[in-house]
């Protein structure tokens, strides 16, 4: 196994590789310790060394050969020096190396360590040591006498091995030599990380993985690099996909019987935890959650257990006979602390179907619902479906689809199959298939556009069902918002309203009226208001996980289009409390409302944590990557790391393409296009910010405040000289801004761009009236961000008409603004900016200490006139501008013509 880590590359590996190679240098050994496949040998194979380099990795079924893994090392040592080794050292080296495993005692002892010194003494030696846990005895008694007496000498080792320390081989008891002791001390103890999610999906992004298939590989794998690929094999090779229960058998002979039944509980339990079991009588379970972590079934933090893949939980369940299960089962009953998992361990103790039992678990499941476990409550429905008897069908079928609609939002794929697989087989109504179908495509998340069969078989089973019809034409509308085509969402959803008003569905009539208001605001529609006004007379919908969805959160979203910050950031905190034990897709909505408001309000750190959250969330959920990166880019846009917003607005862009997801597409392409520019690449930022309006005008698409692209492309444009396009760009933009309500800080954007364009065209003071304008209006909505940026370009424009002072003046304010907000990469740009103003202020106060005749003598020479002729031209001696020259390259600090003319020009 740990011959795979060549193949998986450094991604993500970069920071322990750069501490390993610091404590080399710093002399002794390192230890690389971490579960099995999280990388331990890809660190090994990046180690670059100047000198020798000698390598062995033990193996389990080879632990037994004594001296093995020596003579592995030994013959990887020059003959030369072999042969120069005292005669009685000599024999014992040639005898493990011929495969005579004598232990050899001193004299082999001997032999490895002169080798050692031998080799240094020439050049530097690197020792690896791989799978350091199944070194053999006498191996690890000869390396390690060896490393306690190095000395000075250049021998350094890194050992990689899945414990920390000793490792039990057999019940006799552990080895006497831990792992640590086969380096030379000081040893530095290195654990290796899994890799985040963002490192993950590059790894996998060079195996042709859509992003959303590799947010969920992390989220099963939780980040072990080679469970990952295993995973991302099975995905993407489906006539030959790898063995996954194999890797599970593997790893659980690695462990001890008891060991392995402690894990067998744990995989029995809806939520695992250390303590429950505890309770369940398993005395050694923190040891042996331990050991189950060391070989790579299960991650574990202070208490929670989880297993990796999630699969693995039923594999092991499965290996167990049914009445052990039964047993452990009722014994859990007894032990869980909550009504939910008491009813599931009971129902799990016995098959038989019993009407008292389903009643029993469809309480607890709808407790579990208001609690915020979905998934819990999801499995408890199926549950329920499964233990009704038959002449219950009806029950049967509505407990399948409760299963199969909270397992959609729980994102619990495999609860949502198994029950609408159940649901479509059977003889089931139209509402109920449509929702099942519903379910099946929510599992698709940004994706959903690209459903068109699901949607299909789901129009055919509405049939003229119009409480159906209602529920498929909502969704249909979302599917076109997200496809970018606001026109059919609003003419899908307006389906939608006419048939839930038909049978008094206002859940479903509210969230159509909402998602109208807000396709006829994007296409520019200036009656967008009305169905919104409509939608919030009617009671709140009653629709489980889609509050992003809701009249309520579009209210939200246009009161931060409108520049109403402050009230936006009320309203998302208020629903911040409504969906903190709710859905985890609205959850992360909510946070990214806040995000992107915290932004834009400069307060940076706020926006930083609330992008944080919202991508661990996110991420826990298997949920469209796109959306949490550009949560992410956003929030290190205004306060993290301009390089690493980049990052995310290119992943952002491949995920919303696989999705066929135009809302985010737009998205990372304005911001990818900002810290471009931001970061002096302004042909590249062009070229990503005219794909929007490619994208949006075909869609008819035209509301400038949804998402504010245009000044920056203006920017962007004037930058690389296309003054033109620039022109007609903001003109343009400020016609459509003639239905949109308040569109102050639009406008500001707009003016701050056009005074980049007159600036360009020589027009400095036209160009400062604007910017002291947007700066002022960004000041009374409160975006001080914004207000900096609008400083930081008067600054620019006051430079390149050489007043520098008047340069400075404004953008010391801007600093000002952007440490106060904590806006880091703003921060630093604008002290980059200071730098070159006082730069250019000191190259330039020479000349203003010139006399009038020496300014005037001095432009002469930068244009190339004689002395003579410059004697001739201001009536004056050859000797008096010799002088006159004289003295301007003392006050200059220069000593030529040459040197004057440069300087003048450059100023």
């Amino acid at each position: 196994m740990g011959g795979a880590g060549a193949a998986r590359g450094l991604v993500g590996r970069e920071r322990v590789l750069a501490r390993v190679r610091a404590g080399l240098e710093q002399g002794g050994g390192v230890l690389l310790t971490g579960p099995s496949g999280i990388g331990k040998t890809t660190i090994l194979d990046a180690i670059d060394s100047g000198g020798r380099v000698l390598r062995a990795t033990a193996a389990e079924a080879e632990r037994w050969i004594s001296g093995g893994v020596l003579a592995e090392l030994l013959a990887q040592v020059p003959s030369a020096i072999i042969a120069a080794l005292p005669e009685e050292f000599h024999r014992a080296a040639t005898e493990v190396l011929v495969g005579r495993r004598d232990d050899g005692g001193m004299p082999l002892r001997h032999a490895w360590h002169l080798s050692l010194l031998a080799m240094a003494a020439k050049e530097p030696v690197l020792v690896l040591l791989d799978d350091a846990q199944w070194v053999d005895a006498a191996s690890a008694d000869v390396i390690a006498y060896a490393a306690r007496r190095v000395g000075s000498a250049a021998v350094r080792t890194v050992v990689a091995g899945r414990l920390p320390e000793a490792v039990p081989l057999d019940d006799d008891g552990p080895r006497a030599v831990p792992p640590a002791a086969l380096a030379p001390g000081p040893v530095l103890r290195l654990e290796v990380p899994p890799l985040s999610a963002d490192d993950l999906a590059e790894l996998l992004d060079a195996h042709g993985l859509p992003a959303r298939t590799a947010a969920a590989i992390h989220a099963d794998s939780a980040g072990n690099p080679y469970l990952a690929l295993i995973l991302a094999g099975a995905a993407t090779d489906r006539d030959h996909p790898p063995n996954v229960a194999a890797l599970v058998r593997e790893r659980l002979a690695g462990l001890t019987p008891a060991e392995r039944e402690t894990v067998l509980w744990c995989a029995l339990a809806s939520r695992p935890t250390v303590r429950l079991l505890l309770r369940a009588g398993r005395a050694e379970a923190v040891r042996d959650i331990a050991r189950a972590a060391e070989v790579g079934l299960v991650v574990t933090d202070a208490d929670r257990i989880r297993f990796t893949p999630p699969a693995a939980a039923t594999m092991i369940a499965d290996l167990a006979d049914a009445g052990y299960r039964a047993a452990a089962h009722t014994t859990l009953a007894e032990v869980v602390s909550s009504d939910a998992d008491r009813e599931r361990h009971r129902a799990l103790a016995s098959a038989d179907p019993d009407a008292a039992t389903a009643r029993a678990l469809v309480v607890a499941a709808e407790t579990a619902q208001r609690q915020g476990s979905r998934d819990l409550a999801a499995e408890l429905y199926l549950l329920a479906a499964d233990r009704t008897p038959r002449h219950e069908r009806a029950q049967r079928l509505e407990w399948l689809v409760a299963a199969a609609q909270t397992g959609a939002v729980a994102a619990r794929q495999d609860v949502v199959r198994r029950a609408a697989d159940a649901v479509l087989a059977a003889d089931s109504a139209p509402l109920q298939r449509v929702r099942v179908r519903m379910s099946l495509i929510h599992l698709a998340g940004q994706g959903v556009a690209d459903e068109q069969e699901l949607f299909a078989l789901a129009l055919a089973d509405a049939g003229d069902c119009p409480r159906s019809g209602g529920l498929l034409w909502l969704w249909r509308a979302w599917a076109a918002m997200i496809n970018g085509w606001p026109a059919a969402s609003a003419e899908q959803a307006g389906r939608a309203v006419e048939l839930a008003r038909s049978v008094g569905d206002t859940s479903i009539e509210s969230m159509a009226l909402a998602t109208i208001a807000l396709m006829r605001r994007l296409a520019g529609d200036p009656d967008f208001e009305e169905p919104l006004r409509a939608a919030l007379v009617l009671p709140p919908p009653d629709m489980d996980g889609w509050l992003h969805f809701s009249p309520a959160s579009v209210v939200a979203r246009f009161a931060a289009l409108d520049d109403r910050l402050e009230d936006a950031r009320a309203m998302y905190l208020g629903m911040l409390g409504m969906v903190e034990r709710g859905a985890a897709e609205e959850l992360v909505n909510v946070l990214r409302g806040l995000t992107e408001v915290a932004a834009r309000l400069g307060r940076c750190r706020e926006a930083m944590e609330y992008a944080a959250r919202a991508r661990r969330i996110g991420g826990e959920a298997r949920l469209s990557p796109a959306p949490g990166w550009h949560t992410s880019a956003v929030a290190e846009l205004a306060g993290g790391s301009v390089a690493r917003a980049v990052t995310y607005a290119e992943r952002g862009v491949r995920a919303a393409e696989q999705d066929s997801d135009l809302v985010f597409l737009r998205r990372h392409l304005h911001l990818l296009g900002q810290a471009l520019v931001r970061t002096g690449r302004p042909a590249e930022a062009v070229v990503a910010l005219r794909r929007i309006p490619e994208l949006e005008a075909p869609r008819g698409i035209r509301d400038p405040t949804m998402l504010r692209w245009h000044a920056d492309l203006a920017t962007a444009l004037v930058s690389v000289g296309e003054h033109d396009e620039a022109a007609d760009l903001l003109s343009d933009t400020r016609d459509r801004l003639a239905n949109v309500p308040e569109p102050a800080g639009v406008s500001a954007q707009l003016d701050r761009a056009e005074a980049s364009l007159l600036a360009a065209r020589g027009d400095a003071d036209g160009a400062v009236d604007l910017l002291l304008g947007a700066e002022s209006v960004f000041t009374a909505l409160g975006q001080p961000l914004e207000t900096g940026h609008c400083l930081l370009v008067r600054g620019r424009v006051e430079r390149g008409r050489r007043r520098y002072a008047a340069a400075r003046e404004p953008v010391l304010r801007a600093a000002a603004l952007f440490a106060a907000a904590s806006a880091r990469p703003w921060a630093d740009h604008a002290d980059h900016v200071l730098t070159r103003l006082a730069g250019a202020a000191e190259a330039s106060q020479a000349p203003t200490d010139l006399t009038a005749t020496e300014s005037r003598i001095a432009a002469l020479v930068a244009e190339g006139a004689s002395n003579r002729e410059i004697a001739d031209r201001l009536f004056i001696s050859v000797k008096t501008v010799e002088a006159s020259l004289t003295r301007v390259y003392r006050k200059l600090g220069i000593r030529s013509r040459t040197q004057l003319a440069a300087r003048l020009h450059t100023d």
